[in-house]
Order: C-alpha cells, then sequence, then structure tokens
C-alpha cells in the first residue's frame, strides 16, 4: 500500500437505515457529529437512506415501474404543443 492516501483514525461507528431502523456496527473513518447508544455503548453515527435490509435487491420486494405509461401520458400530455 501508498504510505500516506489511506484515511487514519478508523472506529467502530454506528449506520443507521432510516426507512427501517435497522443499526450495524462497523469500522469507519467517516466523520460525524451524533452519536447513538447501543446495547450500552456510545458510538458515532451515520445516518442511511437505504441499506442491505430495505434495498429491493436484497429484500427481494422490487417495485414496478410503468415506464410505458409514463411515457405515453407525457406524449399526450405535450402533444398540444407540437406543429
Amino acid at each position: 500500500m501508498k504510505k500516506g492516501i489511506h484515511p487514519e483514525g478508523y472506529r467502530l461507528v454506528a449506520f443507521k437505515d432510516m426507512s427501517n431502523d435497522d443499526v450495524f456496527i462497523t469500522k469507519s473513518a467517516a466523520e460525524s457529529k451524533e452519536t447513538i447508544d447501543v446495547d450500552g455503548v456510545e458510538y458515532p453515527l451515520i445516518k442511511l437512506e437505504i441499506s442491505r435490509t430495505s434495498h429491493p435487491f436484497y429484500t427481494g420486494k422490487a417495485k414496478l415501474v410503468d415506464t410505458a405509461g409514463r411515457i405515453d401520458k407525457f406524449k399526450n400530455k405535450y402533444a398540444k404543443f407540437k406543429k
């Protein structure tokens, strides 16, 4: 490894998925101003919008997006501006 290019200060950090309140702890060098208490231990907190417990790929609950309907709706809406 090259010297001086990797971050210093790896420590245990709590990552919280805000969509389902799942919390997992791993090592990170990410900075955080917030903290959270997990099992009586205080950790820096990093908030996530999506994680392995809420992402459709991992949960198997994929959303079906009606792109054909959206395209038709767009064409109908702007057809009046066509010359």
